[in-house]
Protein backbone atom coordinates (compact mmCIF):
# COMPACT_ATOMS: atom_id res chain seq x y z
CA UNK A 1 0.00 0.00 0.00
CA UNK A 2 2.58 2.43 0.87
CA UNK A 3 5.03 1.46 -1.85
CA UNK A 4 2.19 2.27 -4.38
CA UNK A 5 1.35 5.96 -2.55
CA UNK A 6 4.89 6.54 -3.42
CA UNK A 7 4.92 5.02 -7.10
CA UNK A 8 2.26 7.41 -7.89
CA UNK A 9 3.83 10.34 -6.14
CA UNK A 10 6.95 10.12 -7.87
CA UNK A 11 4.98 9.67 -11.30
CA UNK A 12 3.33 12.61 -10.44
CA UNK A 13 6.57 14.60 -10.08
CA UNK A 14 8.24 13.49 -13.31
CA UNK A 15 5.19 14.44 -15.02
CA UNK A 16 5.43 17.81 -13.63
CA UNK A 17 9.28 18.13 -14.29
CA UNK A 18 8.66 17.25 -17.81
CA UNK A 19 5.57 19.31 -18.27
CA UNK A 20 8.15 22.15 -17.11
CA UNK A 21 10.98 21.27 -18.81
CA UNK A 22 8.84 21.31 -22.17
CA UNK A 23 7.20 24.88 -21.74
CA UNK A 24 11.15 25.88 -20.73
CA UNK A 25 12.11 24.11 -24.23
CA UNK A 26 9.11 26.12 -26.41
CA UNK A 27 9.83 29.72 -24.73
CA UNK A 28 13.66 29.54 -25.35
CA UNK A 29 12.56 28.45 -29.17
CA UNK A 30 10.14 31.23 -29.55
CA UNK A 31 12.69 33.72 -28.54
CA UNK A 32 15.16 32.59 -30.71
CA UNK A 33 13.12 32.67 -33.66
CA UNK A 34 12.08 36.38 -32.42
CA UNK A 35 15.76 37.55 -32.36
CA UNK A 36 16.77 35.91 -35.74
CA UNK A 37 13.78 36.92 -38.04
CA UNK A 38 14.22 39.49 -40.48
CA UNK A 39 12.94 43.23 -39.95
CA UNK A 40 10.34 44.12 -42.27
CA UNK A 41 11.50 46.82 -44.76
CA UNK A 42 9.49 50.20 -45.77
CA UNK A 43 8.19 49.82 -49.32
CA UNK A 44 10.60 51.51 -52.00
CA UNK A 45 7.08 53.75 -52.57
CA UNK A 46 6.85 54.90 -49.45
CA UNK A 47 10.89 55.97 -49.05
CA UNK A 48 10.08 58.08 -52.54
CA UNK A 49 7.07 59.31 -51.42
CA UNK A 50 8.62 60.82 -48.15
CA UNK A 51 11.94 61.67 -50.22
CA UNK A 52 9.27 63.58 -52.70
CA UNK A 53 8.26 66.17 -50.20
CA UNK A 54 12.01 67.26 -48.78
CA UNK A 55 13.15 67.89 -52.27
CA UNK A 56 10.14 70.37 -52.50
CA UNK A 57 10.71 71.47 -49.25
CA UNK A 58 14.30 72.22 -50.37
CA UNK A 59 13.47 73.94 -53.13
CA UNK A 60 11.00 76.47 -52.01
CA UNK A 61 13.72 77.35 -49.37
CA UNK A 62 16.56 78.13 -52.04
CA UNK A 63 13.95 80.53 -53.91
CA UNK A 64 12.84 81.68 -50.82
CA UNK A 65 16.45 82.55 -49.61
CA UNK A 66 17.36 84.07 -53.08
CA UNK A 67 13.94 86.32 -52.90
CA UNK A 68 15.04 87.86 -49.67
CA UNK A 69 18.68 88.10 -50.70
CA UNK A 70 17.26 90.10 -53.52
CA UNK A 71 14.93 91.91 -50.85
CA UNK A 72 17.60 92.85 -48.60
CA UNK A 73 19.99 94.33 -51.39
CA UNK A 74 17.40 96.83 -52.75
CA UNK A 75 16.70 97.92 -49.21
CA UNK A 76 20.58 98.23 -47.75
CA UNK A 77 21.21 99.64 -51.61
CA UNK A 78 19.59 103.20 -52.58
CA UNK A 79 17.43 103.92 -55.36
CA UNK A 80 19.38 105.10 -58.26
CA UNK A 81 18.72 109.15 -58.62
CA UNK A 82 18.30 110.94 -61.75
CA UNK A 83 21.39 112.56 -61.08
CA UNK A 84 23.65 109.17 -60.92
CA UNK A 85 22.86 107.87 -64.23
CA UNK A 86 23.77 109.20 -67.72
CA UNK A 87 21.24 108.02 -70.71
CA UNK A 88 21.89 107.25 -74.04
CA UNK A 89 20.24 105.27 -76.94
CA UNK A 90 21.08 103.02 -79.93
CA UNK A 91 19.34 101.17 -82.53
CA UNK A 92 18.67 97.37 -81.59
CA UNK A 93 20.13 94.91 -83.78
CA UNK A 94 16.78 92.89 -83.74
CA UNK A 95 14.05 94.51 -84.51
CA UNK A 96 11.12 94.49 -86.83
CA UNK A 97 11.28 94.60 -90.13
CA UNK A 98 10.80 97.95 -91.90
CA UNK A 99 12.41 101.86 -92.37
CA UNK A 100 11.53 103.30 -89.21
CA UNK A 101 13.77 102.75 -86.14
CA UNK A 102 12.32 99.46 -85.24
CA UNK A 103 13.93 98.94 -81.93
CA UNK A 104 16.10 100.87 -79.68
CA UNK A 105 18.16 100.12 -76.30
CA UNK A 106 18.60 102.85 -73.35
CA UNK A 107 21.48 101.94 -71.83
CA UNK A 108 22.12 103.77 -68.07
CA UNK A 109 25.56 104.04 -66.55
CA UNK A 110 25.88 104.94 -62.79
CA UNK A 111 27.87 108.06 -63.11
CA UNK A 112 27.89 108.52 -59.60
CA UNK A 113 30.54 107.21 -56.60
CA UNK A 114 28.40 105.04 -54.89
CA UNK A 115 26.12 101.82 -56.10
CA UNK A 116 22.26 102.21 -56.48
CA UNK A 117 19.74 99.99 -57.72
CA UNK A 118 17.51 100.22 -60.90
CA UNK A 119 14.19 98.16 -61.08
CA UNK A 120 10.96 98.22 -63.22
CA UNK A 121 9.33 98.93 -66.83
CA UNK A 122 10.14 102.04 -68.03
CA UNK A 123 7.55 105.45 -69.01
CA UNK A 124 8.13 107.10 -72.53
CA UNK A 125 7.47 110.19 -74.14
CA UNK A 126 8.23 111.66 -77.54
CA UNK A 127 9.98 114.54 -76.95
CA UNK A 128 7.91 117.35 -79.47
CA UNK A 129 10.61 119.52 -81.48
CA UNK A 130 13.17 118.09 -78.96
CA UNK A 131 11.61 119.62 -75.67
CA UNK A 132 10.19 117.39 -72.87
CA UNK A 133 8.18 120.12 -72.22
CA UNK A 134 5.85 119.16 -75.38
CA UNK A 135 6.26 115.18 -75.22
CA UNK A 136 4.06 113.45 -76.82
CA UNK A 137 3.41 109.94 -74.17
CA UNK A 138 3.45 106.55 -76.23
CA UNK A 139 1.46 103.97 -74.61
CA UNK A 140 3.81 101.14 -73.18
CA UNK A 141 3.25 97.29 -73.05
CA UNK A 142 5.24 96.08 -70.91
CA UNK A 143 7.18 92.83 -71.39
CA UNK A 144 9.08 90.28 -69.05
CA UNK A 145 9.60 90.63 -65.17
CA UNK A 146 11.06 92.99 -63.28
CA UNK A 147 13.52 92.77 -61.02
CA UNK A 148 16.31 94.96 -58.95
CA UNK A 149 19.52 95.34 -60.66
CA UNK A 150 22.36 96.83 -58.43
CA UNK A 151 25.03 99.12 -60.14
CA UNK A 152 28.27 99.77 -59.00
CA UNK A 153 30.01 103.17 -59.85
CA UNK A 154 30.50 102.90 -63.53
CA UNK A 155 28.22 100.26 -63.44
CA UNK A 156 25.65 99.82 -66.90
CA UNK A 157 21.96 98.60 -66.70
CA UNK A 158 19.79 98.20 -70.14
CA UNK A 159 16.16 98.29 -71.14
CA UNK A 160 14.86 97.45 -74.74
CA UNK A 161 11.76 99.35 -76.69
CA UNK A 162 10.52 98.14 -79.46
CA UNK A 163 8.24 100.28 -81.84
CA UNK A 164 5.36 99.75 -84.17
CA UNK A 165 7.47 100.00 -87.30
CA UNK A 166 7.31 102.44 -90.55
CA UNK A 167 7.36 100.97 -93.69
CA UNK A 168 8.14 102.05 -97.40
CA UNK A 169 10.06 104.76 -98.22
CA UNK A 170 10.58 108.51 -98.14
CA UNK A 171 7.65 109.70 -95.38
CA UNK A 172 6.73 105.79 -94.90
CA UNK A 173 3.42 105.00 -93.75
CA UNK A 174 1.81 103.23 -91.34
CA UNK A 175 -0.18 99.92 -91.61
CA UNK A 176 -2.68 100.97 -89.37
CA UNK A 177 -3.42 104.08 -91.79
CA UNK A 178 -2.29 107.23 -89.00
CA UNK A 179 0.52 109.00 -89.83
CA UNK A 180 4.39 108.64 -88.67
CA UNK A 181 5.53 110.30 -86.01
CA UNK A 182 9.54 111.49 -85.34
CA UNK A 183 11.01 112.48 -82.67
CA UNK A 184 14.67 113.72 -82.49
CA UNK A 185 14.71 113.21 -78.68
CA UNK A 186 12.40 110.41 -76.01
CA UNK A 187 11.81 111.24 -72.62
CA UNK A 188 12.34 107.70 -70.39
CA UNK A 189 11.43 107.31 -66.75
CA UNK A 190 12.32 104.70 -64.58
CA UNK A 191 10.24 104.11 -61.19
CA UNK A 192 12.44 106.06 -58.49
CA UNK A 193 14.83 107.08 -60.50
CA UNK A 194 13.54 110.39 -62.78
CA UNK A 195 13.31 111.16 -66.36
CA UNK A 196 15.98 110.92 -68.91
CA UNK A 197 16.04 112.98 -72.40
CA UNK A 198 18.04 110.42 -74.70
CA UNK A 199 18.67 110.66 -78.63
CA UNK A 200 19.98 108.04 -80.81
CA UNK A 201 23.40 108.11 -81.47
CA UNK A 202 22.23 107.70 -85.67
CA UNK A 203 19.39 109.43 -86.64
CA UNK A 204 16.24 110.06 -85.50
CA UNK A 205 13.11 107.86 -83.71
CA UNK A 206 10.33 107.53 -86.31
CA UNK A 207 7.25 104.81 -85.62
CA UNK A 208 3.89 104.55 -85.61
CA UNK A 209 0.75 104.59 -83.47
CA UNK A 210 2.73 105.99 -80.22
CA UNK A 211 2.65 102.66 -78.95
CA UNK A 212 5.87 100.85 -77.69
CA UNK A 213 6.78 97.37 -75.96
CA UNK A 214 9.54 98.33 -72.86
CA UNK A 215 11.46 95.51 -71.47
CA UNK A 216 12.48 96.02 -67.39
CA UNK A 217 15.84 97.48 -67.35
CA UNK A 218 18.02 94.56 -66.82
CA UNK A 219 21.74 93.78 -66.22
CA UNK A 220 21.96 91.81 -69.45
CA UNK A 221 22.34 93.90 -72.53
CA UNK A 222 19.60 92.40 -74.99
CA UNK A 223 20.69 92.65 -78.79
Amino acid sequence: MHHRHTSRVTAAALAAVAATLSLTVCQTASATAARTAPTPKAPAATVAAAATPRAAHATGSTEAARSALAHATSRSTPACTAKALEASAYQAAVRPRGTGTGAAVVQFTNVSSAACVLRGHPTVAGAGNGSPQRSVPLKVTPKGTAATVRLAPHGKAWLKLTFVQVQGEADGYCVSGATPSVFPTLVVGLPGAGKHQVALDDGLFAECDNKVTATAVSAVKPA
